[in-house]
């Protein structure tokens, strides 16, 4: 079932600010997290809704951790699915490029696509074993070279354009996805924050303002993450992708394609 919005949150900030024009009113840090409506919210997120910063982050973690898990060799034929092309059914979307290419060239030579740890393994080094390493909310379909060119780095603004990925750029330690994929990776990171808090034998996964992390279990950068969810909002790609993991893979969703005002309210 796909999700139905009942308004737009930038339209209903808007509403809100004209509301109060020439009103002093003190810093407001959080988005409230009812401002969109969806299909879920009395049921998969009833214990959610209303809440902000922590208490929403707790929550939205209980909802998520209810979830099957697959393994690796598994994300091969899930990612056939989840990131098809809705044009083509023979192919998957490449998440960074947009390039549409055959299901059938998956593997690890030039030509290739493979699976795409947005958040990287390095960071928390949780491998590829079933739990983060095998999350399909952050695992995406990837030109192999891209994918290598990507690396581990952090996430940030600038550097120098990457090949095979027009409107992707990158440099020393970060990497920057075309204008398309910016939300998308975004919502994917902070899912995994959420998701991944350290009480089920995996790393407390957790944004920071750092490009360098490295081996921790950090990636950066928040700012530059919450920009980009902001700029580039749920696509219809990325809610039927959703869809697809909660309906017939993990059966979580990734609440920030649901309701991307729940980041601000966290963050």
């Amino acid at each position: 079932m796909s999700v139905v919005r009942t308004g737009s949150w930038k339209a209903w900030a808007t509403a809100v600010a004209a509301t109060l024009v020439g009103v002093t009113l003190p810093t407001v840090t959080a988005t409230p997290a009812s401002a969109t409506t969806t299909a879920y919210d009395t049921t998969y997120y009833q214990n959610a809704i209303g809440k902000t910063g922590t208490s929403l982050k707790s929550s939205l973690h209980t909802i998520i951790s209810s979830q099957s898990k697959i393994s690796y060799d598994a994300v091969w034929n899930a990612l056939k699915t989840t990131d098809q092309d809705p044009n083509n059914t023979n192919n998957v979307i490449l998440l960074y490029s947009g390039v549409s290419r055959s299901k059938a060239l998956n593997g690890g030579s030039v030509g290739d696509w493979n699976r795409e740890h947005t958040w990287a393994q390095s960071h928390g080094n949780f491998g590829t074993s079933a739990g983060p390493g095998t999350d399909l909310h952050h695992l995406r379909a990837c030109d192999v070279q891209v994918n290598s060119t990507r690396g581990n780095k952090d996430w940030d603004n600038g550097g120098s354009a990457v090949s095979g990925a027009p409107g992707s750029y990158t440099d020393s330690d970060s990497f920057e996805p075309r204008d398309a994929d910016k939300g998308d990776v975004a919502r994917m990171i902070l899912y995994m924050a959420v998701r991944y808090e350290g009480d089920d034998g995996w790393p407390n996964l957790e944004p920071n303002e750092s490009s360098t992390n490295g081996s921790v279990p950090f990636h950066g950068r928040l700012s530059v993450l919450k920009q980009w969810n902001e700029q580039d909002p749920p696509s219809a790609f990325e809610e039927r992708r959703n869809d697809v993991i909660y309906n017939t893979y993990q059966h979580n969703r990734n609440p920030f394609i649901d309701h991307p005002e729940w980041v601000e309210a966290i963050w």
